[in-house]
């Protein structure tokens, strides 16, 4: 198995330089899990007690609040770290390029901020989240605290209990491919659901599975170097694919 290992240190300071120094990956899910348990409350309450739109700089708090005691980089994306320009899920999807990950979760935000908007395009704010994949780790968590609170803003919850894993994933990767097609919007509207009171959101949130990563992806992260032609080419395939402007030469 190929290590996730954007810094290139592993040998020396464990996966994503953990406090720990952890390499083992069981020990990991369970670090991450327990820091994600001991501050998911936090985390909430800083969003919920937001005035106003949240906008980027929330979104990075809140992975700060969530895996600050963790990870020593947490709250930086790829592009404020340097490293890790492209970075994709197994050999089917990549994600948005560092230097324009901001933009994509900017773009959700502006949609999710919008309860008449957030409303009809859950999936498409998830979606943008997912794209921009901003983090080397976590990125899933702290997309379902941010997606919460949005839905709770429009007034509903999304019934994740009903939502079958394989089903979801599959959804969002087409999402990530071809945005218009509205897959994700399709699969996240029929569990849509009341809003469930503020005061309750957060032991639903935690009796949610897969929360303790034992249930994560198969599929690797993979990072990939800034000249690797493959992987730019790949990229590009899929900029055109989801009707976004190519650049002409990739970024360094």
């Amino acid at each position: 198995m190929t290590v996730f290992d954007p810094f290139g240190d592993y040998k020396t300071q464990g996966y994503l330089r953990n406090i720990e120094g952890l390499k083992d990956d069981d020990d990991l899910k369970v670090q991450e899990h327990a820091f994600f348990e001991a501050n998911v409350e936090r985390a909430l309450t800083y969003l919920h007690r937001i005035r106003g739109p949240i906008v980027y700089s929330h979104f990075l708090k809140v992975h700060e609040i969530l895996f600050g005691e963790f990870y020593p980089w947490a709250g930086r994306d790829r592009h404020m770290l340097g490293v890790g320009r492209l970075v994709g899920k197994g050999k089917r999807i990549q994600f948005e390029a560092s230097e324009l990950c901001q933009l994509a979760v900017e773009w959700g935000l502006r949609l999710g901020n919008d309860p008449e908007v957030m409303r009809v395009n859950p999936g498409t704010v998830m979606g943008a989240f997912a794209w921009g994949h901003p983090f080397l780790d976590g990125n899933g968590r702290t997309m379902l605290l941010v997606h919460a609170e949005l839905c709770a803003r429009a007034g509903f919850t999304i019934n994740w209990h009903a939502s079958r894993k394989d089903d979801y994933l599959n959804a969002l990767s087409r999402e990530i491919e071809n945005p218009q097609g509205s897959h994700l919007n399709d699969y996240l509207g029929r569990l849509i659901v009341p809003a469930v009171p503020q005061g309750d959101l957060l032991n639903y949130l935690q009796s949610l599975p897969g929360l303790d990563g034992q249930q994560a992806s198969p599929a690797e992260d993979i990072v990939y170097h800034a000249d690797d032609p493959v992987a730019n080419q790949r990229y590009l395939e899929l900029k055109r694919s989801r009707g976004e402007p190519v650049p002409l030469t990739p970024e360094r």
